[in-house]
């Protein structure tokens, strides 16, 4: 056997439009270009180390109708890898779908157009593909389940959503040994499945801030480990991760290639390149070819206790180093007594550098709200609760008689007003 050289990614979710601004060369929003340049930076680096498949796993963006730009723009750069002589397999995703039953996806219009080089996973079935350098290749692909195409409408009458939920999965998992079985019975061409779902071992992530519809999730061992495979290219979870514990076959999510929100600060983003050889299948992770994924960050500051709070904390952003490719996020610990000292005005400006600033969080560690020293309050005149509260907050002696003196005065004067009506 030839070996294979794939590249899987999915979850691009263009249109993402949370943060930054627009970029003024492309009129195009600053964080949906993040996205194509990590796209362009994925295919850059398909084209130049000669890979034999490109696997796009679903949802290639946010919307389910994108608006014209953001098709020109993916398609643009899936015809100039199909062009290379790269075959693209592009899944639908959850994302990708119609609103309405039978209409269109959001990358039909490839397989409209009979596009040399692209396969639209649009259903669940097994084609064998002609890869770059002539081998061949069985994939099958598992779109996103739709509940109506796997469970019949007099089927879920009467039923729980939980009911529904346990149905569907039990389907897909068929369908899915279902592909593995027609894989089978060409036992000279390797396979692989493409699939957009969840797994019930996975680790979940921002993805389900965005989700478009209610999620279903699939036995790792009974629909995804089977032999057969070669590899299992999953999309719709955004955290990248290796569920088979490095055995055969890899099953993994490649992860979204650039960073939804804060919910992924931490993790790594960039895709999969995996090797079919004779007797394995070999696989490692990239973060960027000549491109990194957007960075996001939080910056904590604790200011408790500082005379000049403010400065502390452009302090603290000025030794954070070069934020001018960053989205920050600013959390100051502060005592309830700096509040006023805090200007937001003044850290904003220390932040100027940032490529945005999500949020500017107070954290006030407040004093606890002292009971009067155990006194029951019905029992207290309004000058005692008045006496009472002077003195649980600590109020100097000589401050604090003066304003038991103001105090008695307005309640004497709300007494007569009282009184008088």
């Amino acid at each position: 056997m030839q070996p294979i050289k794939l590249l899987h990614t999915a979850d691009l979710h263009i249109g993402m439009e949370n943060y930054g601004r627009m970029d003024p060369e492309t009129g195009i929003h600053g964080r949906v270009m993040d996205f194509l340049r990590r796209l362009t930076d994925m295919i850059d680096y398909a084209i130049e180390e000669d890979i034999d498949l490109f696997v796009f796993a679903g949802d290639a963006y946010k919307m389910r109708d994108p608006n014209p730009t953001f098709q020109r723009e993916f398609a643009r750069r899936i015809k100039r890898l199909a062009d290379a002589g790269v075959p693209v397999v592009l899944l639908v995703g959850n994302h990708d779908l119609p609103p309405v039953q039978r209409r269109a996806t959001s990358i039909s219009i490839f397989d409209t157009l009979s596009v040399p080089n692209v396969y639209v996973g649009a259903d669940y079935a097994v084609r064998t593909i002609t890869c770059r350098r002539g081998q061949h290749l069985q994939v099958a692909t598992a779109p996103y389940p739709l509940r109506q195409d796997h469970i019949a409408r007099e089927e879920a009458e009467g039923k729980s959503v939980d009911e529904l939920d346990r149905l569907l999965s039990e389907r897909l998992t068929s369908r899915i040994m279902t592909l593995a079985d027609q894989a089978r019975q060409d036992a000279d061409t390797p396979a692989i499945l493409v699939g957009h779902f969840s797994v019930d071992e996975a680790s979940h992530g921002s993805e389900r801030n965005i989700m478009v519809g209610r999620d279903v999730a699939v036995d790792r061992g009974a629909a995804l480990a089977d032999p057969v495979w070669r590899y299992v290219a999953l999309g719709h979870i955004h955290k990248h991760q290796s569920l088979n514990h490095d055995l055969q076959p890899p099953i993994i999510f490649s992860g979204s290639p650039e960073r939804i929100d804060f919910g992924e600060e931490r993790e790594p983003k960039g895709w999969v390149v995996a090797t079919l050889g004779e007797a394995q299948t070999i696989w490692h992770f990239r973060e960027k070819h000549r491109r990194a994924a957007r960075t996001f960050r939080t910056i904590e500051v604790n200011v408790q206790g500082a005379e000049n709070p403010t400065a502390q904390v452009a302090e603290r952003i000025a030794a954070a180093g070069d934020l001018s490719q960053t989205v920050v996020r600013l959390r100051v610990v502060l005592d309830e007594a700096q509040e006023s000292l805090l200007v937001d005005r003044d850290i904003k400006l220390a932040l100027k550098d940032a490529y945005d600033i999500a949020a500017i969080q107070r954290d006030v560690q407040r004093l606890p709200r002292g009971r009067l020293g155990g006194i029951s309050i019905e029992a207290l005149t309004p000058a005692q609760m008045l006496e009472s509260y002077l003195q649980t907050r600590n109020v100097d002696p000589g401050r604090g008689q003066v304003l038991l003196q103001v105090g008695e005065e307005l309640i004497r004067e709300v007494d007569s007003q009282e009184a008088q009506q």
